[in-house]
C-alpha cells in the first residue's frame, strides 16, 4: 500500500514510520510522497535521507484554501497514494477535500478524543487536571478532531509533569500506535460501523 504523509514540523512520527513500516521490506508499505505546507520543516529533511519525494505547497501561493486543498489532492492522485496519513499537519482541509478522501485520511492526536481538541491538547490537559490522557489516531472529517475514533492508548498524567515532559511520555505511545493502525488498515483489518471502528 501506498501512503502520503503531511507534516508541518519537526517529523517525529514520519521517522517512526519511515523506520516501522517504509524501510521494512516484509509488510508492503511505501510512504510515496511527503507534502509540507512548510519549507523549513525538518520532516522534510527525514524523508529526503530516506530517499522518500517529497514537495512544499503553501497557501499563500492559492488564492483560497479549495486551490491549496486541490494541489494536495493532486500529489497525492500524482502518486497513486490509498491513504493520506497526517503526522502533525498543521492545515484543516475544506469539506470536498475530506468528502473526497472519506475514511482514507488518518491523524494523530495527543489527548483522549473527544477531550481536548485542537491545536493545544497538552497544555488544555495540564490545564484541566485530568489524571489520564493518552494517544488517538481517528479518520478525519469536517470538524477539528472530531472524526470517527479507531484507536487509543493511555498515558497517565503525573504530579509532576509539564507539558514538555508530558508529551514526550504521549509521544513514546504515539510512535507505537500510529503505525500499528496504518497497518491494520493496509491488511484491511478496519471495519466502520456508525461511529465505531472495530478491528477484525
Amino acid at each position: 500500500m501506498r501512503i502520503a504523509v503531511l507534516v508541518s514540523g519537526s517529523g517525529t512520527n514520519l521517522q517512526t514510520l519511515i523506520e516501522k513500516l517504509h524501510q521494512d521490506e516484509t509488510i508492503g508499505i511505501e510512504i510515496a510522497v511527503v507534502i509540507s505546507d512548510r519549507q523549513k520543516a525538518y520532516a522534510l529533511t527525514r524523508a529526503k535521507r530516506a530517499g522518500i519525494p517529497t514537495h512544499v505547497v503553501k497557501t499563500r501561493d492559492f488564492e483560497n484554501r479549495v486551490d491549496f486543498d486541490a494541489e494536495i489532492s493532486r500529489l497525492i492522485e500524482h502518486y497513486t497514494a490509498e491513504l493520506v496519513v497526517l503526522a502533525g499537519f498543521m492545515k484543516l482541509f475544506q469539506p470536498p477535500f475530506v468528502r473526497k478522501y472519506k475514511n482514507r485520511i488518518i491523524n494523530v492526536h495527543p489527548t483522549l478524543l473527544p477531550a481536548f481538541p485542537g491545536a493545544h491538547p497538552v497544555a488544555d490537559t495540564l490545564t484541566y487536571g485530568v489524571k489520564f490522557t493518552g494517544v488517538t489516531v481517528h479518520f478525519v472529517d469536517e470538524g477539528v478532531d472530531t472524526g470517527t475514533i479507531i484507536a487509543q492508548s493511555v498515558v497517565p498524567v503525573l504530579d509532576t509533569d509539564d507539558e514538555e515532559s508530558l508529551h514526550n511520555r504521549i509521544q513514546v505511545e504515539e510512535h507505537k500506535l500510529y503505525p500499528q493502525v496504518i497497518k491494520w488498515y493496509a491488511e484491511g483489518k478496519l471495519k466502520i460501523k456508525g461511529r465505531k471502528v472495530i478491528v477484525r
